[in-house]
């Protein structure tokens, strides 16, 4: 999401910055999205060095799946030898965020030949779009950021503390690129937390808490389960329902509290999030905090280093009761790319 474009979406609902405004961010000590003693930063404490992977890392979460035992126990829950597709098909009429397009042509059909003797034809399209941000989309790390001084690109940081001085460029960033990640094979957990409150979809602006996560898993049979490192944590709200409405879909969604956030960070020490909304975690708005502007991403991404997969196609899985199975995915490593279109895949 584009700081710019969320904050005017926000701003547009009538929701007042009546605290904790841009402008005095030291005012945000005791905020859910806050941690440390010292306010460092909007975030509070700074998180770089990253105490999990180190100084200099560009990987994050996604270090995980370098790692055997992780990569197979992912594969051991491939079992059944089902696959769902869990990506909803491109095209120009989807959702978008904000202004963004998705915009295909294929000049001419065929575009090229017929050539030889055997007289082959072919068809090439042309793509315009924010590849990495429109659909089934996946948030790379240098994607989400902190602008702890806004008249400062050395103080606009990223995961790791990098910062817009030292990868920003017009022709893709320097560093936190998307080829920069790993190939994900991660066990991935479903959390059908719209199941667990008896609903279609939760509503925009509602935000699931640690209470509706242990429902949801006492109902799916999961109250015992032992989640690991670098599992895939999936949250489905239901707002899947709403792809076939734009304006609905678009106009807010449902997330996670901030709880939840830190049991999947410090607790899961989860490789992936991802769910069936467009920013997958966030609350839009988040309730009774105006001054919270995607600050589950930075909290997910920014400070932690966790990769994010947003509007995926969940509805499949809970109907089939699938809970725990083999999620795979591997961004497409453009360089310098702030994220990645693609279909990830769930194996029963």
């Amino acid at each position: 999401m584009l700081f710019a474009s969320a904050s005017a979406l926000v701003l547009s609902t009538g929701v007042a910055w009546a605290e904790c405004a841009p402008e005095t961010w030291q005012d945000c000590a005791g905020k859910p999205w806050v941690d440390g003693d010292k306010m460092e930063t909007p975030l509070g404490s700074i998180w770089w060095p990253n105490p999990q992977w180190g100084e200099g890392d560009e990987a994050g979460s996604t270090n995980w799946y370098t790692q055997p035992e992780v990569v197979l126990r992912a594969l051991a829950e491939a079992d059944q030898g089902k696959t769902y597709k869990l990506a909803h098909p491109y095209s120009a009429d989807m959702p978008l965020f904000g202004a963004r397009k998705f915009v295909l042509r294929i000049p001419a059909t065929p575009t090229g030949g017929p050539l030889g003797g055997n007289q082959v034809v072919w068809n090439d399209e042309f793509l315009a779009t924010e590849v990495g941000q429109v659909g089934t989309q996946f948030d790379g790390l240098g994607h989400i950021g902190v602008a702890i001084d806004p008249t400062d690109k050395a103080e606009m940081r990223f995961y790791n503390g990098f910062s817009i001085a030292e990868m920003g460029d017009p022709y893709g960033l320097k560093m936190l690129g998307t080829e920069k990640l790993n190939p994900i094979v991660a066990r991935g957990v479903l959390i059908d937390l719209a199941a667990a409150r008896g609903v279609e979809s939760m509503n925009a602006g509602e935000c699931a808490s640690m209470d509706d996560v242990n429902a949801a898993l006492e109902r799916q049979g999961m109250a015992d389960f032992q989640f690991a490192e670098g599992d895939a944590i999936l949250l489905r709200y239901g707002w899947e329902s709403h792809w076939g409405d734009p304006e609905t879909y678009n106009g807010g969604e449902p997330g996670i509290c901030l709880d939840v956030a830190r049991w999947i960070a410090n607790d899961v020490k989860a490789g992936v999030t991802g769910g069936d909304s467009w920013a997958a975690t966030d609350p839009v708005p988040y309730p009774d905090e105006p001054g919270c502007i995607f600050c589950i991403h930075q909290y997910l991404q920014t400070r932690h280093g966790i990769v994010n997969q947003e509007n995926l196609a969940l509805k499949q899985l809970a109907d089939d009761g699938v809970y725990v199975f083999a999620y795979i995915y591997t961004p497409t490593p453009i360089a310098g790319a702030t994220g990645s279109m693609g279909s990830p895949l769930a194996i029963d």
